[in-house]
This record gives C-alpha cells, sequence and structure tokens, in this order.
C-alpha cells in the first residue's frame, strides 16, 4: 500500500468511529475489507475505480467461501468507504451508489425457556463473591435484555434501583432507560453491598463513586465481556444444557418472553433499543412458532 492509500485508511477509521459511531469491532473489520480491496487492487488507484471495476472484486470474492454475512459486510465497507471518499471530495461520483449486497438470511433466534434460565441461575454457585456476581449479571441479563457490553460498562451512576431503572448506553452511544425486576434488583443490591467488595479487596480501597464501575475482576478493573461469556458457558457445560448459550441469547429469552405474554411491540423496541421497528418483529415470528408447537400438541385435530 502507498502512501495515500495508508492515509485513507487512517482518515476511513477515524470517520468510521466519530461520524459513524461505530464500535471499534465493526470499524476495525470494515477498515480492514478496504486493506483486503486495495491489495487487490494491485496498486491501482481506488479514486479511479469505476462501478464495473467494483463489480469485478465482487465477483473475485464470490470464489471464496464465505457466508452471505461475511459478503454482505464487505460489500457495506465498500460503500461506506467510497461514500467517504465523496464526501471528503477525495472523487468526484460515487461508483459504489449503486452497489448491491445480497439479501441475509432471516434467521429466527435461538432462546431460552423461563425454566431453562432458571435452570441455570439455580446452578451458579454463589458462595464466592465472584460466583455471586456471575448471578448478578444473569439475573440482570434475562430481567432487563441488555447487550453484554451494555452491562459491563455500566457504571454506579447508571443505576436508580428507588425506581427499578438503570440507564443503558447502546449502540452508537443511544441512552435508554431499561427495568429490572425486584428479584434481580435485590440480588444487584446484595453484590454492592457485600460481594463486590469483596471481589478485589486488595485493590479497591475507596467506596465506589458514579463513574466507578457495576461490574469489577480481581484486580479491581471492570469486568470484560469475554469473561461473563466464560462465566455461562462453565455453568452451561456442567449442567450439560442441549443449547448453546451466549449472553445474547438472555436478550433474545427477555424479547421472545415479552412478546408471548402480549407486551406491545413498541415497547419492547424501546427496551431492546433498537432503531427500528423492523428488528424487533423478529420477535413475534418466534412467539407464533412456539404458538403453533403448543397448537399442535395440545389441540386434538391438529
Amino acid at each position: 500500500m502507498n502512501n495515500q492509500e495508508k492515509e485513507f485508511i487512517e482518515k476511513f477509521k477515524t470517520y468510521l468511529s466519530v461520524e459513524k459511531n461505530f464500535s471499534d469491532h465493526t470499524g476495525t473489520a470494515y477498515c480492514s475489507d478496504i486493506v483486503a480491496f486495495m491489495l487487490w487492487l494491485e496498486g491501482s488507484d481506488c479514486t479511479k475505480a469505476d462501478f464495473d471495476k467494483l463489480r469485478e472484486y465482487l465477483h473475485f470474492i464470490q470464489r471464496f467461501d464465505y457466508k452471505k454475512t461475511t459478503i454482505a459486510r464487505k460489500i457495506a465497507s465498500i460503500r461506506t468507504f467510497y461514500k467517504f471518499l465523496f464526501r471528503e471530495k477525495y472523487i468526484e461520483t460515487n461508483p459504489a451508489v449503486s452497489l448491491s449486497a445480497p439479501k441475509r438470511p432471516k434467521s429466527l433466534p435461538k432462546f431460552l425457556t423461563p425454566e431453562e434460565i432458571e435452570q441455570i441461575l439455580n446452578n451458579i454457585k454463589i458462595d464466592t463473591p465472584s460466583g455471586f456476581r456471575n448471578r448478578v449479571i444473569i439475573e440482570l441479563l434475562w430481567a432487563t435484555g441488555m447487550r453484554v457490553s451494555e452491562l459491563s460498562n455500566l457504571n454506579f451512576g447508571d443505576l436508580n434501583l428507588e425506581e427499578n431503572e438503570i440507564r443503558v448506553f447502546g449502540k452508537g452511544a443511544k441512552e435508554r432507560i431499561v427495568l429490572i425486576s425486584d428479584r434481580a434488583k435485590n440480588y444487584l443490591i446484595q453484590y454492592i453491598n457485600t460481594a463486590r467488595k469483596l471481589i478485589a479487596p486488595d485493590y479497591i480501597k475507596n467506596e465506589p463513586d458514579e463513574n466507578s464501575p457495576l461490574f469489577i475482576n480481581n484486580t479491581g478493573f471492570r469486568l470484560q465481556n469475554q469473561t461473563i461469556r466464560n462465566a455461562i458457558n462453565d455453568v452451561v457445560s456442567k449442567i450439560e444444557l442441549p443449547k448453546k448459550v451466549t449472553p445474547h441469547v438472555f436478550r433474545h429469552s427477555f424479547a421472545t418472553k415479552l412478546i408471548e405474554n402480549g407486551a406491545d411491540l413498541r415497547v419492547v423496541q424501546e427496551l431492546l433499543g433498537h432503531a427500528g421497528i423492523s428488528n424487533t418483529q423478529i420477535y413475534t415470528h418466534v412467539s407464533m412458532k412456539h404458538m403453533q408447537e403448543v397448537y399442535d400438541s395440545a389441540h386434538p385435530h391438529s
């Protein structure tokens, strides 16, 4: 890559972070896609590429065994990159305007039944401070539908436990309020008053302020997403639950249960922090599937 291309990548990375509010993970993936595209150009100026050249590249990557979701992301990366170049006046016309992505296959989200979730919760060993913390984390994932990143980023200043509310910063730093059950709140209060102080006693000396992380590891730093995933994997493997369980499965389970119990779709959208209602509507399909299964098993003429 020449100096101009390197400069483009650096500025594009900043654009994704500052202007588009993309996460570090997504920004890195997009930049990696553009680097691969530039390498494919083999020295040709990316600002001179036309629509036919971009289509040629798409035909090239079709040779590889990429998932449709990966292909779609690579196309989105190129579209966003050329939109950036056009906006910054590096190009006079945008060759990627008409570039279309393949339709992503729709799959129903995996979810757990309330009985399966209780089985997981009841098999978490809470006789250690970190074990109790893990119980509280899963209680909150199930009670609120938060993303794991939203939960790990919680600070004390985000809590309004008197009103059973927690402030959450979702994708693009979009702020919303989620509600928690009395049971989850009571576990959280116990964690704050007892277990949290014992997780890292050699590192945590002062009382937390509003900017202190709610969930910490044994060195007093903010708990990372992977640690939460590992804790879930550990308990699920021990009880041999025949389902793959991730933090996001609790989010799906939360939304599915609300829909099954008659919650308004707009309310569920707000609680989940979905930008559009179409992202929430998939849970109505899950609910209909569940109703069909109940009907088939219970109706005498099914």
